[in-house]
């Protein structure tokens, strides 16, 4: 759902509606997903005061929203353009605030939400796009509860001290924590809306979870950043066709053949800095570092919002300082500033980034700028340089970028005369930096990474379904029980910190409930090194444990049983410097050592950035030290330097215990080595949503302390009826 649909209107020479797809990355990313999946798209076909009714298109359904003309002037150009706009981009332009926009903007978004709501079919999800529509998330859960909710801000959240300016915050909020995912361009964008839901509500954070109150109790909702990207490979395909190529020529012998093409492309939008560029360049023209024979500025600046007042005296702004600078510099045969006022299509704009030997992104304030990837993606000859403003999320991606506070008019002139007398060694050794990044993280993986933790995250409803109840009943009558569990994640929240995992509430006095009873045994089963176990799950002294998947052990005894032979030790040593070298150089990763091996977490890290630093240590372990154990957990990869798994513990365990009936529960896919070597009659509880050989699942480790509960109680009766 986004405010406008996938397709643009036309009228045929008949009279007759026609409807063409627009083009767009988002478009193109979710495309064939909507199609593989019977989807619908919801929005405003871009006509007012005009219904459509539902139709087909690339199949998919295309479901119109109605918009009046004073309904585009109040919710879209008004609330979302004049308030929410320079609000978010911290208040560059004054926001208005009028009580009547807001009652539109209501009544807008009620209207998307009943229509989303009554085409979703049962337990649907539901993926709800940017700011023009942030109260949907709260309206669509109110009306259908069963809906799997995700939403995505497009453009930055603001930090308290100004989004507090909003008359309506508290609905804002409100309505996007209706949501169970909400995805942001930055980590700074997140931790902000973070800060604002602590601040105006008083709900509890824990890294990315938010606990928000419901009738239910409490549910957890997910504030997370998701860089969005581009179709990274499409660009470059345009850019190899040699008619493009031949146009990005011709563009520079009509411009005069300049030693350096310097090229800007943005809406005419006052967040884009616009004039700090113009400002910057028209200063390295006066003070004679630069001459128009030699650089020439290409301006893009496509129309934009025309009927905002802001916008209006944008425009003249801009063209005002374009017109001074021109008159002062240009020559006869030589114009310091080409400036086009109009869009171009995808094919032109592409043949503008090959012609272009310096890109300048001086964005003030910008959720991502796609802009400064399709530059990098269309260079596949290896040549350019991007000048790209620290205050877009861009810069948080492509570093090797010369980066540049735009309000530091110097520092921009500085960088402008870096880029334009880079070498070539350098330039390329940057370019192909910035495009692996680029194509590494393009919007196929932005849009699988989103739903991936969407539909993974909130499916699992809370409770202790009936039938795994009955089992923990039968099983309670066992002789000799053996409850096997692994902790993080099964008996503690996962957390960005390992160190400051603890178990939920109540789970130790279950647990020794447990070994109280005659015929229990109770075992920790877990990867963490057993120190590390120890520490955060302060197990009681009759709890068995094992660590490290079964590397190391604990049963019945004071020591810790493990030994590692020198060779081993010597791989210890190599793989460490592997990793450590990975983690070094992507920001969010850190590496947890453990006796036999070494874990790489990226679970702070952007799920792109986390992605690629796994797959480096994987094909570089793989030549330095083939014959590891590599297993894939939950943002983590763990190495180890002898092979042990959760299943070879469980069946230690089993031996160990002479147990003839075993519960084992676990979250991780190395839980599922000890689903595999469960028995008949044994029972296999997996901790939220996935695929698993576990025959019975619950939504979180409040539920399994639930669970530990029960098996106390229907153990206590068993045994209280035998005597």
């Amino acid at each position: 759902m986004s405010n406008r649909l996938p397709v643009d209107h036309e009228v045929n020479p008949d009279g007759s509606d026609a409807w063409r797809t627009s083009p767009g990355g988002l478009v193109t990313a979710l495309e064939p997903l909507m199609q593989a999946s019977d989807g619908a798209w919801v929005g405003w076909p871009g006509v007012a005061d005009r219904s459509f009714d539902p139709f087909e298109k690339n199949g998919i359904s295309i479901i119109p929203v109605r918009l009046s003309a004073l309904e585009l002037e109040q919710f879209y150009e008004g609330f979302s353009n004049d308030t929410l706009w320079p609000l978010y981009h911290d208040v560059i332009a004054p926001p208005s605030y009028h009580r009547e926009w807001w009652d539109s903007y209501v009544a807008v978004n009620r209207r998307f939400a009943e229509r989303a709501a009554s085409a979703a079919a049962p337990g649907a999800t539901v993926w709800v796009h940017d700011y023009q529509l942030q109260l949907v998330p709260r309206m669509l859960r109110e009306a259908r509860p069963d809906l799997l909710i995700g939403f995505f801000n497009h453009i930055p959240f603001p930090p308290y001290g100004i989004y507090a300016q909003l008359p309506w915050r508290k609905q804002i909020l409100d309505g996007l924590l209706g949501a169970d995912l909400i995805g942001f361009q930055r980590v700074a964008d997140a931790g902000n809306f973070s800060a604002a839901v602590r601040r105006l509500f008083g709900y509890t954070t824990r890294g990315v979870a938010i606990d928000v109150p419901d009738a239910a109790g409490s549910r957890h909702v997910i504030a997370k950043h998701f860089p969005i990207s581009i179709d990274a490979a499409s660009y470059e395909a345009l850019a190899r066709r040699p008619d493009i190529q031949e146009r990005a020529r011709q563009i520079r012998a009509d411009l005069g053949n300049p030693g350096t093409i310097m090229l800007g492309v943005d809406r005419l939008d006052y967040t884009k800095g616009i004039g700090h560029r113009i400002k910057a360049f028209g200063e390295l023209l006066e003070d004679g570092s630069l001459s128009v024979e030699d650089v020439t500025l290409v301006q893009v600046a496509s129309p934009s919002r025309e009927r905002v007042g802001t916008y209006i005296a944008l425009r003249d702004e801009i063209e005002l300082a374009v017109g001074r600078l021109n008159g002062d510099y240009s020559t006869i045969s030589h114009t310091a500033i080409s400036y086009h006022h109009h869009a171009y299509p995808r094919e032109e704009m592409v043949a503008l980034y090959l012609a272009a030997d310096v890109m300048l992104v001086t964005a003030l304030r910008d959720g991502m700028n796609l802009v400064a990837k399709e530059y990098v993606a269309v260079r596949f000859d290896g040549d350019g340089v991007l000048v790209l403003s620290e205050f877009a999320g861009a810069a948080d991606e492509l570093k090797q970028a010369i980066l540049i506070n735009p309000h530091d008019i110097d520092g921009v002139k500085a960088a402008i005369l870096r880029a334009i007398a880079m070498p070539r060694t350098e330039r390329t050794r940057r370019m192909r930096a910035l495009r692996r990044k680029v194509f590494d993280n393009d919007v196929a993986a932005w849009s699988a990474s989103f739903l991936r933790t969407l539909t993974e995250g909130a499916v699992v409803r809370a409770g202790v379904p009936d039938k795994l109840a009955e089992a923990l009943r039968e099983i309670s009558g066992a002789e000799t029980l053996l409850v096997a569990l692994d902790f993080d994640g099964t008996l503690a929240p996962h957390v960005d910190r390992p160190e400051e995992a603890r178990a939920v509430e109540g789970t130790r006095e279950a647990v020794q409930r447990l070994l109280d009873l005659p015929g229990v045994r109770v075992a920790f089963v877990s990867g963490r090194a057993l120190v590390s176990l120890q520490h955060v799950a302060q197990p009681q002294s009759d709890v068995l444990l094992t660590g490290s998947h079964g590397i190391e052990v604990q049963l019945d005894t004071p020591e810790i049983e493990l030994d590692l032979v020198a060779a081993e030790l010597e791989q210890l040593d190599a793989l460490a410097g592997v990793l450590d070298r990975i983690a070094g150089s992507t920001s969010g990763t850190w590496i947890e050592r453990k006796p036999a091996g070494l874990a790489l977490h990226t679970r702070l890290a952007t799920p792109q950035d986390g992605l690629a630093a796994q797959r480096q240590a994987r094909e570089q372990t793989e030549q330095l030290l083939p014959g590891l154990t590599i297993r894939e957990g939950k943002n983590v990869l763990e190495f180890s330097v002898r092979a042990s798994t959760k299943g070879e513990a469980l069946a230690r365990l089993r031996d160990h215990t002479g147990a003839d009936r075993v519960l084992y529960a676990g979250d991780d896919v190395t839980d599922e080595d000890a689903f595999a070597v469960l028995r008949e009659g044994d029972i296999g509880l997996k901790i939220g949503p996935g695929v698993s050989l576990a025959g019975y699942r619950v939504r979180g480790p409040g539920e399994v302390t639930e669970v530990l509960r029960l098996l106390a109680d229907f153990r206590s009766a068993a045994s209280d009826s035998a005597t």
